[in-house]
């Protein structure tokens, strides 16, 4: 910010689904002669991550022309800017703000600070940060896929599903096998008969099941084979981790002190999504800890409470909007036309192959995703 500019900034960081619907709610509130919002990412379009898992494995959609999604000039009302790049720490939050500082040494004060660094994550859905390095990487993938005839998994929740699923869509030869830590997959969010149903309808689609084990050494060895926990040996030419994301928030660590973080590595925060001693820092998404789980549909709900309680800080006007948690839903795809969907309202409503197909296996929720961001 120059000297002869005096509006306030508000900064988000992080360019997922928490941080960009965060931007869009508050572009629709600020007054761009006061305030300006200033949205960094590490990436320069956002990423629409239930779409990655068929575009590492196929080529057939050409799902990264739809995945990646530009940031358009006008997608946050004319009233926000787009800085591609990543923070390393945060310095001076007080009463009145801070500074962060970014990985090129630009550093930029802030008003009001929201956090929303997503999660890391293992094997193919690892993605470099720029674009010709990720095309690069999800080509490498594709092949892996396509030259892999025994193929490990290893996690049973929802992208060890997916994952299962969009090899056996393209190659129902293939050998397929999630290793899984519970008895039956996905973990206790879900209602257990629910997810003995998904279990029963994994292994209808030809996918072979190691239950209440682990792997740990994710690199096959020399004789082609990998080797639980509990001694089984399995045949595999490609082990992909498919053990879910991690909370990206080391240098939040290290910028406010550990004490800021949980056990489980996420970021404390009020029912205004505020961090403790932290007023004028709010976080979302993936990084907060929260009872439930961490889905990219939860961020809207999110974004809603943190643009309300943002605007009412800069105004100097009472902080009323409060987190009160989201209904546990998830649809989980299984090839192009398959799947299960469970939604905790009423006595539980669960659907099968075919709504889940129209729900979200066979567009991706990408076009919904595209415009309730506006990109």
């Amino acid at each position: 910010m120059t000297t002869s500019d005096k509006r306030q900034n508000v900064i988000i960081v992080g360019g997922g689904a928490a941080g960009a619907s965060s931007a869009r709610e508050l572009s629709a509130l600020l007054d761009p002669a006061k305030h300006r919002l200033i949205l960094i990412t590490a990436r320069p379009h956002y990423t629409h991550l239930p779409g990655t898992i068929r575009m590492v494995v196929s080529s057939e959609e050409k799902l990264e022309e739809r995945v990646f999604m530009p940031y358009v000039p006008d997608w946050l009302h004319g009233k926000g800017e787009v800085k591609v790049g990543r923070v390393e720490s945060i310095e001076k939050s007080g009463e009145k703000g801070g500074r962060v500082v970014l990985a090129d040494g630009e550093t930029l004060d802030y008003s009001v600070l929201v956090l929303a660094t997503g999660s890391t994550w293992e094997g193919p859905l690892n993605m470099p940060d720029s674009q010709e390095d990720e095309l690069a990487a999800i080509k490498a993938s594709r092949k892996q896929f396509e030259k892999a005839n025994n193929i490990v998994l290893v996690g049973g929740g929802a992208i060890g599903i997916e994952f299962a699923g969009e090899i056996k869509d393209l190659w129902p030869e293939k050998e397929v096998t999630i290793v899984h830590n519970q008895a039956i997959l996905l973990n206790g969010a879900y209602p257990e008969k629910w997810r003995k149903t998904l279990t029963k309808r994994v292994q209808k689609g030809g996918v072979q099941l190691v239950l209440d084990d682990q792997i740990d050494d994710v690199v096959p060895g020399q004789d082609g084979t990998v080797k639980t926990r509990k001694g089984k040996k399995i045949t595999a030419d490609l082990v992909v981790p498919c053990r879910g994301g991690r909370p990206n928030t080391g240098f939040i660590a290290s910028s406010l002190g550990a004490d800021v973080l949980s056990s489980a590595g996420r970021v404390k925060v009020l029912p205004t999504l505020q961090l403790q001693n932290h007023p004028r820092i709010f976080a979302g998404g993936d990084i907060i800890e929260w009872k439930e789980q961490k889905q990219a549909a939860k961020a809207p709900n999110h974004a809603a409470v943190i643009a309300k309680n943002a605007f009412a800080l800069l105004e100097k006007n009472q902080l009323k909007a409060k987190y009160a948690g989201s209904p546990e839903m998830i649809a989980v795809s299984f090839g192009r036309n398959g799947g299960a969907s469970h939604l905790a309202i009423l006595w539980g409503v669960t659907m099968g192959d075919w709504l889940t197909a129209k729900i979200k296996s066979q567009g991706l929720i990408i076009d919904m995703t595209k415009k309730g961001l506006g990109l």
